[in-house]
């Protein structure tokens, strides 16, 4: 019992983004438990998600260490095998070979139509990507990414409004997006992050005045002989990036809020466990 609660609890740190605290999670059910095929594949996720050559290194180390108890483990087959498939197969060589035996593998042993079957051709689908898909594929993300920034400050004005009217500071539980929009109300409150407020509430309006303003000033130093070459427009984005970063910091914020009440629930959940024994 006690694997399966840090494993639920890895799987709903892993959801809400919470890498780190995965990888701690994982650690202290092998500690505790022993070593695990299924705690073993979150570490290697845990690690993987962060995309970088060190945490490759650690991933590959926890899947190896998990198919060594369970060789047919689907779950590791499939971890292990993307993260194989995206390394570079100049800096690991031997990464790229294994991504060819192990979807072999994993071909045998996945059910037509089974998650990691799908999971298989997804991969196969963004690893024959060129040069030019990653270069959408990123104009793409930063696209949503400006959207979801879009969508959340027209949000936060109407949580600040609601927040001004009735003055009740709601729970939010686990609730990742309901964290973020209620840490987003708690930073942009008092009357110094007026203005910021103002620019969220206004958002395409004041991208636009703001685009406006700066290529007029960048342009007028130049035409009037100031400068033979100006940046000091860009200088008029100030106000608005620093309301951005107010959301970012909003959304950080609300996801450890929700990481420390996950720990704190299963926490408690293994505190009654030997009593409820």
């Amino acid at each position: 019992m006690e694997q399966q609660q840090y494993a639920e609890q890895c799987s709903e740190l892993f959801a809400v983004g919470g890498y780190a605290s995965v990888r701690k999670a994982a650690r202290a059910g092998i500690e505790e438990c022993g070593p695990d095929p299924v705690l073993l594949r979150w570490l290697g996720q845990a690690h993987a998600a962060e995309d970088e050559d060190d945490h490759d290194c650690e991933a590959e180390a926890a899947y190896r260490q998990g198919l060594a108890l369970a060789a047919d483990d689907l779950g590791l087959l499939v971890s292990y095998w993307e993260l194989c498939l995206r390394s570079d197969s100049f800096d690991h060589p031997h990464r790229a070979k294994r991504a060819v035996t192990l979807q072999q593998r994993i071909e045998e042993l996945a059910p037509p139509g089974s998650p990691e079957g799908r999971r298989v051709d997804d991969a196969v689908g963004w690893a024959g990507r060129g040069y030019w898909d990653d270069v959408t594929a990123g104009a793409v993300r930063g696209q949503v990414e400006q959207e979801v920034l879009a969508e959340q400050s027209v949000l936060v004005t109407d949580a600040l409004r609601r927040a001004a009217r009735d003055g009740v500071r709601p729970d939010t539980g686990e609730d990742l997006h309901a964290a973020e929009l209620a840490a987003a109300v708690e930073l942009l409150q008092g009357p110094h992050n007026a203005p910021l407020r103002l620019l969220l509430a206004h958002r395409v309006g004041a991208y636009v005045v703001t685009f406006l303003a700066s290529f007029t000033l960048n342009k007028a130093l130049v035409w009037g002989g100031v400068v033979r070459f100006s940046l000091w427009g860009w200088l008029l984005w100030i106000p608005l990036l620093a309301a951005e970063t107010k959301l970012r910091q909003a959304r950080k914020l609300g996801q450890q809020r929700v990481i420390e009440r996950i720990q704190a629930r299963h926490g408690e959940a293994r505190d009654r466990t030997p009593s409820a024994g």
